[in-house]
């Protein structure tokens, strides 16, 4: 039922995979109306769309072009997202401070309980997939209500019987449904804000995720000390179905290509009722068979952008490295004050609100440090070259993110350093939480959820560095950013489900001062070279595999 609105406008018969070629660059015709006075520009922008899907907006400042929506209409689903990725971020989290309690009535091995934990990242690597696709067929919001459903209906399953299989399982497809909030928070903030508004639109929709890492342990630790630990998954639950049915009731279509093949359809007065029962005059075998087939093309294309695209592969690497390192911190945080300061489980989980402290710096500050710098690199631009006459900026190029990239490659190590080895010679707990401020602000600052994320326990991957690769990445994926988005996140989702995993034999082995300090060293040896590889030959990696992609494309 989801396709229906795609389906409609192709009772001209034209091939399906044609229309829905996969491509790793935004086509010419689905760019941005340019923010510039230049009329015939502008006009000539609306008469590709035309051409593309058959239908156009009836002026620049058409209402019904999520580009000019109202602010208040921006924000407020700009907030549904957030509260959507706020719960997985939660959900990701929650278990935490209560893992010993839950691998003492399942009779779990360390080992198991840290894989019972961290499978959840397992399944929000896989969970894109699906969910970009569709979203890049059908639209944003139905997958985002199905997904959602999903989630709720699997989360709830985990407690019950105190079964080990089934909470491993159960914590695995909730994940799946649970991606979305990552999935589509930045490509649906993307749809509502043009390119020089980037940061403020990523920090609109991360506002809340990034109190997930704290308010999770902090429910967990609750919960598990007032309660019973089963109440944390139930609890999950209820507060994604209020979201669930305030999402329902504020969220609305945002994909310009959905909205555009849905005015197609209504210009050549199509029966939407019978466009659901037999689109284009097809019959049900048809349809299903055609939906399938776009589903599979649109499912490999993260694959191929990151199999083809060496830009893709250098982001991937470092978000996923950085993600890893996160998840692993995060997965021992509560560990450290059990064990080593003597606290209540309660009071260890307060000790995330550092965590969320430096994801919120990171966010709010650096989202608008960001368009701030990516503002400022155009003006200097137009100054330079002269592009700029007449008061039209040149366009900008995802190169402008990479100078916020530094305080994050700079602050993360910083922090691991901090946070391990005040740890290991028992400092003042408040000397421990700053260093992971500092660390989780760096973390963020470079992958910026992508949102999740990223936080995407995007869970957002960690702050500064990731703030900015994604919105690097969303700069020159724009139609297809779920898709750049769950390519992404794929090696970022694994490391954060395999990290954690040896998390207890590192500092067994080495402390948290040599385990930390061996994190850090391998992250600069990674990650040191990628804002200067950008900077001086990004313009180069992003050309390399476009024209490969492309025939591959037309071949699938």
């Amino acid at each position: 039922m989801l396709v229906a609105n795609e389906m409609a406008p192709q009772a001209n018969k034209e091939s399906v995979m044609e229309t829905e070629k996969i491509t790793n660059e935004k086509p010419a015709d689905i760019e941005a109306i340019p923010m510039v006075d230049d009329a015939d520009e502008a006009t000539q922008h609306l008469e590709r769309l035309r051409k593309q899907y058959s239908a156009t907006w009836d002026s620049p400042d058409d209402p019904k072009d999520p580009y000019n929506w109202s602010s208040w209409k921006k924000i407020s689903i700009g907030i549904v997202m957030g509260l959507g990725a706020l719960v997985t971020l939660v959900t990701a989290s929650v278990t935490a401070a209560a893992l010993g309690d839950i691998a003492r009535d399942l009779h779990l091995d360390p080992a198991t309980a840290q894989i019972s934990f961290s499978v959840y990242f397992l399944g929000l690597a896989f969970g894109p997939f699906p969910i970009a696709a569709i979203s890049e067929m059908n639209g944003r919001r139905n997958i985002w209500i199905a997904a959602n459903i999903w989630f709720i209906l699997w989360n709830s399953l985990c407690p019950v019987g105190y079964s080990k299989g089934l909470m491993i399982a159960g914590r695995f497809l909730a994940a799946l449904g649970a991606s979305v909030g990552n999935t589509l928070a930045a490509p649906v903030m993307t749809d509502l804000f043009h390119e020089k508004d980037r940061g403020k639109s990523l920090a609109i929709a991360g506002l809340l995720p990034y109190l997930g890492p704290a308010l999770g342990p902090i429910i967990g630790g609750l919960v598990s000390q007032l309660i019973a630990w089963p109440w944390l998954f139930y609890i999950v639950s209820i507060i994604d179905t209020v979201v669930l049915v305030i999402g329902i009731l504020i969220l609305r279509e945002t994909y310009t290509p959905i909205l555009l093949r849905r005015k197609a359809a209504a210009m050549a007065r199509l029966d939407q009722a019978t466009a659901v029962a037999t689109p284009a005059g097809m019959n049900q075998w048809v349809f299903w068979q055609d939906f399938f087939a776009r589903l599979r093309v649109n499912m490999l294309r993260p694959f191929r952008i990151l199999f083809y695209r060496p830009v893709m592969q250098l982001v991937t690497l470092n978000m996923g490295l950085a993600f890893g390192i996160y998840t692993l911190m995060l997965s021992t945080f509560a560990q450290l004050w059990v064990e080593r300061y003597g606290q209540s489980k309660l009071s260890s989980s307060l000790h995330y609100i550092s965590i969320s402290v430096g994801i919120s710096l990171a966010t709010q500050i650096g989202g608008r440090a960001m368009d701030w710098i990516y503002r400022r690199l155009r003006e200097r631009h137009a100054r330079t070259s002269g592009v700029g006459a007449g008061g039209k900026l040149p366009p900008g190029k995802p190169e402008y993110r990479v100078p916020y990239m530094l305080p994050g490659v700079l602050l993360m190590p910083a922090g691991l350093f901090w946070y391990g080895w005040s740890a290991q010679y028992h400092y003042h707990w408040i000397i421990v939480d700053i260093g992971a401020a500092v660390f989780t602000m760096g973390s963020f600052i470079s992958r910026f959820p992508a949102r999740p994320f990223p936080p995407h326990l995007t869970t957002n991957q960690s702050t500064q560095y990731s703030q900015a690769l994604n919105a690097y990445i969303l700069d020159e994926f724009r139609e297809y950013g779920a898709s750049a988005i769950a390519a992404v996140r794929i090696l970022s989702q694994i490391l954060g489900f395999a990290f954690p995993i040896f998390a207890p034999q590192l500092y067994e082995t080495l402390d948290y001062g040599w385990g930390n300090s061996l994190l850090a060293l391998v992250f600069v040896v990674l990650a040191f070279p990628v804002p200067g590889c950008l900077w001086l030959w990004g313009e180069k990696l992003r050309a390399m595999g476009r024209r490969r992609t492309e025939d591959t494309t037309s071949s699938s």
